[in-house]
């Protein structure tokens, strides 16, 4: 699964902005989360302030995902990349699928 986590994480940084795989707000809250506890576990930080915005979204997902296994974490952020693919269809979406797959 280390393998395949890898290649997802790697598309998803790779994606561009304005490109034509386009991930919501809550979506990318959602692999930041994952992608945390896959790597590093349990949120360790304290919360940040109340006008860090930003850095309370990201904190809020992380933790309410505490004591999920690391490779459980791993194994949802690549199906939530896959369902995203799925959804969007387009030839390149196609080949990031194949490329997961078959890391």
């Amino acid at each position: 699964m280390s393998t395949k986590f890898q290649k997802a994480v790697d598309i998803v940084n790779a994606l561009p902005k304005d490109g034509a795989i386009q991930t919501t707000n809550d979506e990318k809250l959602k692999f930041y989360s994952l992608y945390k506890q896959a790597t590093a576990g349990n949120v360790d930080t304290e919360r940040p302030g109340m006008f860090e915005f930003t850095a309370k979204a990201k904190w809020d997902a992380w933790h309410a995902i505490k004591d999920k296994p690391k490779d459980e974490a791993k194994a949802e952020y690549v199906d939530a990349l896959k369902d995203i693919l799925k959804k969007n269809g387009s030839g390149d979406a196609e080949k990031f699928i194949k490329q997961i797959d078959e890391a």
